[in-house]
């Protein structure tokens, strides 16, 4: 009889999950797969007709004013609603995960992301690379909009690598492989005996752990989808410097300037999950040991008693739907490890769902102690909230590790 219990709970949450990932998918669609970003104050025209204002503290200044606000201020400022890439590839392998469920048109508005994605590739490099759809302000540099970086072009050839493995377009797999190459051409760097790393854009070297073993990850997965061999020791030698930056304790630093050390919680997750997926395409056990101490200090510093997921490792506030979303996606990965693991991302979506989110069809951006920020983020919430419900369906259903590493192919 308690079987039967536990069985009708879990296919009554499994319909609840199913019911708001399809309406945040509408949302989404409806909205043109467009929407404001934490970041984008500098999209403000406005701010762009007044050349006084342009300079770097200035810079700073509205993009943390407008991100902490309250009150979105976007409309005010003639920020207009864009499409960013690395949302359309959270939105692309969303779909690709979500395939097998029933969706109207799921093989249309797979191949309708898939080309949209590459509409929006930095058109003046010859390689399929992505930059965010703004400009943003670094301490020392400007980087302008479309300027390509690490994180949006590794997810956007991710994406492209989900959506061929559904449907079979060879122009995927080889804007995938142009990616890898942009990475190991343009932002591969050694120094010395001690250092191999990719940096985060081509306009400045960088040590940043999640950057780096996001390179070091497609890398691997390129090389087992297209046979190219040249891309693993470059991507292992990478991922052996952030292993190497691991804490005593399993955590990792954000990167290594001194402005940079801090321990949150969707880095870490993203530094565990690229290590594991790292391993799988490879077919290494080196990294084992700092995955398992990396995710025994993420389980006991993330996480409340309620399912809240933490920010920082050594406080709650504010939480973020970025860590709700990460802590999901993480658990829900590691659920070969312990069932206890996937409780816990479905006890982490319970309090999302009942703090953060919205019955128009959204969720919202951050819970500080005393204010919700209720503005809705394409890219940040809604794109990444639909690929955690889409991760935690799809390991409902099926192993996290096939023996074929369908993640690699």
């Amino acid at each position: 009889m308690a079987s039967q219990i536990r069985a009708k709970e879990s296919q009554d949450l499994q319909s609840m999950i199913k019911d708001i990932t399809l309406r945040l998918l509408r949302y989404c669609r409806e909205n043109g797969w467009a929407g404001y970003d934490p970041y984008d104050a500098l999209n403000s025209r406005i701010f762009r007709a007044l050349p006084f204002l342009d300079f770097k503290l200035s810079r700073l200044i509205l993009t943390q004013g407008v991100k902490r606000c309250p009150i979105n201020l976007r409309p005010l400022l003639l920020i207009p609603k864009t499409a960013n890439p690395k949302g359309i590839a959270l939105f692309l392998s969303s779909l690709s995960k979500l395939r097998n469920l029933g969706l109207a048109d799921r093989d249309e508005m797979i191949s309708l992301l898939a080309e949209k994605l590459l509409d929006l590739r930095s058109h003046n490099d010859r390689y399929a690379c992505w930059g965010y759809n703004f400009d943003w302000q670094t301490r020392t540099k400007l980087v302008p909009s479309g300027s390509p970086n690490i994180v949006c072009s590794t997810f956007a050839a991710n994406a492209l690598l989900d959506a061929y493995r559904e449907l079979g377009n060879p122009r995927w797999l080889s804007a995938a492989s142009s990616t890898a190459e942009f990475i190991l051409d343009t932002l591969f760097w050694r120094e010395g005996t001690s250092i191999a790393c990719f940096s985060y854009t081509p306009i400045q070297r960088t040590l940043i752990h999640n950057a780096n073993l996001f390179g070091a990850a497609l890398l691997s997965r390129v090389s087992r989808a297209s046979g190219q061999m040249k891309f693993v020791k470059p991507a292992l030698d990478a991922a052996r410097y952030s292993a190497g930056k691991q804490n005593e304790d399993g955590s990792w630093d954000y990167g290594e300037m001194s402005f940079q050390r801090w321990i949150d919680n969707f880095h870490t997750g993203f530094n565990l999950v690229a290590l594991r997926r790292i391993s799988k395409c490879v077919g290494t056990r080196e990294f084992e040991p700092n995955i398992h101490r990396g995710f025994v200090f993420y389980r006991n510093h993330f996480f409340r008693e309620d399912g809240a997921a933490n920010y920082f490792h050594n406080s709650t506030f504010p939480i973020d739907i970025h860590s709700i979303a990460q802590s999901i996606i993480t658990l829900a990965e590691f659920r070969d490890l312990g069932e206890e693991n996937l409780h816990l991302a479905k006890s982490v979506l319970n309090w999302g769902l009942k703090n953060m989110w919205d019955p128009r069809g959204f969720f919202y951006f951050q819970k500080k102690r005393f204010i919700t920020i209720r503005i809705p983020f394409i890219r940040w919430s809604e794109a990444w909230m639909l690929f955690a419900l889409a991760t935690l369906l799809d390991q409902n259903d099926h192993p996290i590790w096939p023996q074929t590493g369908s993640l690699c192919q």
